[in-house]
């Protein structure tokens, strides 16, 4: 066990931890956030995505010793509700959300991803969200709201 120091959404925390243990736990467990979400623990599905200094990482494989020193994004720090990310606004705005479940690493990875690459093509969002998984089949949704915020965004 040893202390861990990072920023967490622009807040300075500290996590007593074994230094493999997953940065989610961390977060969901020690710092009592209610996202990320815990998908399937393999990187395979997204709902644990969170910036890590920037780069989108699955948080469910990521040691939390990797994160020491570095600044995490969560969902919650991306925007606020009074201001929210464009990527937020536009999945209020098409009506996105079923279940909710994955949509953390899909907003987060796309915000990554279009802070690189704002004027990426359809196929090229496609490409950069392909490892995604959404149980409830709302992807023509989401791109529609990927879209809607790229175009506000440029």
């Amino acid at each position: 066990m040893a202390i861990y120091r990072l920023t967490v959404d622009g807040k300075p925390v500290s996590v007593d931890a074994a230094p493999e243990m997953p940065l989610l736990y961390a977060l969901r467990n020690d710092l009592a956030m209610n996202n990320p979400h815990f998908g399937c623990g393999l990187a395979q599905c997204g709902a644990c995505t969170v910036h890590l200094d920037g780069e989108p990482v699955r948080a469910c494989v990521l040691p939390v010793s990797t994160a020491a020193g570095k600044a995490v994004t969560t969902i919650k720090g991306l925007g606020t509700p009074e201001k929210p990310h464009p990527l937020q606004a536009a999945y209020v705005a098409e009506q996105v959300p079923q279940c909710g479940y994955c949509i953390n690493g899909w907003v987060m990875t796309a915000a990554a991803y279009l802070k690189k690459h704002p004027k990426a093509t359809d196929g090229e969002l496609r490409d950069a969200l392909a490892g995604l998984k959404c149980r409830c089949g709302t992807h023509v949704s989401i791109m529609r709201a990927i879209k809607r915020a790229q175009q506000s965004m440029a």
